[in-house]
């Protein structure tokens, strides 16, 4: 079971976490750019009407924390399978920014992990083995997906998808690499651009007598 959440969220009975924040972001709506209206009247394609934003509209929440109270959980170096490739620092998530693939009837959608629940963070025998989620508000949900990653599903606020990690080079082009600070494709193609207009150019010298 799958539910829709938003940057910018108030909390509810069934989401009692406000989104103004992420486990890993406390600046989380911030650093977005502002509300993630989830109204597809108040959206434009896969991003909010009012503003474009600075972070990655595709993103999700999955109920697994490897860091506590800023320092790595004893299981995550166990359990997490890229944790010895990305592993960089004590106080630093390998699990922030990692990509997702969501699969709703034909269509595949990728996706950033951004974000910790539905109601849990310490659930990893259900995120990296083969646990259910455990029974919650929200019909058992064990995954929230963006409003963007919603509307190119075509799927309900709540409904049942699939999902998998994938790392960056099993990622296509899709809307997915085109927004975003904290997107990996976007940041890759900056540091190109910036290479590019570094390099001495190679067109031939017309000097005008």
């Amino acid at each position: 079971m799958t539910t829709t959440f938003w940057v910018g969220e108030s909390p509810t009975r069934k989401n009692p976490a406000p989104n103004r924040v992420s486990a890993w972001d406390d600046h989380w709506a911030q650093r977005y750019g502002g509300y993630d209206d989830p109204d597809s009247r108040n959206r434009r394609g896969y991003i909010p009407a009012r503003f474009i934003p600075s972070q990655n509209p595709f993103y999700v929440a999955l109920p697994y924390n490897d860091i506590s109270r800023s320092h790595v959980k004893p299981e995550a170096a166990l359990v997490i399978p890229w944790f010895k490739a990305e592993f960089t620092d004590e106080g630093k998530s390998v699990c922030h920014g990692h990509w997702v693939a969501i699969r709703h009837g034909g269509r595949t959608v990728y996706a950033q992990w951004e974000d910790c629940g539905p109601f849990r963070t310490d659930h990893w025998e259900y995120v990296f083995g083969n646990d259910r989620p455990k029974p919650n508000m929200n019909k058992g949900a064990g995954l929230d997906v963006s409003p963007a990653v919603r509307d190119y599903l075509g799927m309900g606020d709540t409904d049942i998808t699939d999902w998998r990690f994938v790392g960056e080079g099993d990622v296509p082009v899709g809307p997915w690499r085109l927004y975003g600070d904290n997107n990996t494709f976007v940041i890759n193609a900056r540091k190109a651009a910036v290479a590019s207009a570094m390099r001495p150019s190679t067109q031939p010298r017309v000097e005008l007598n």
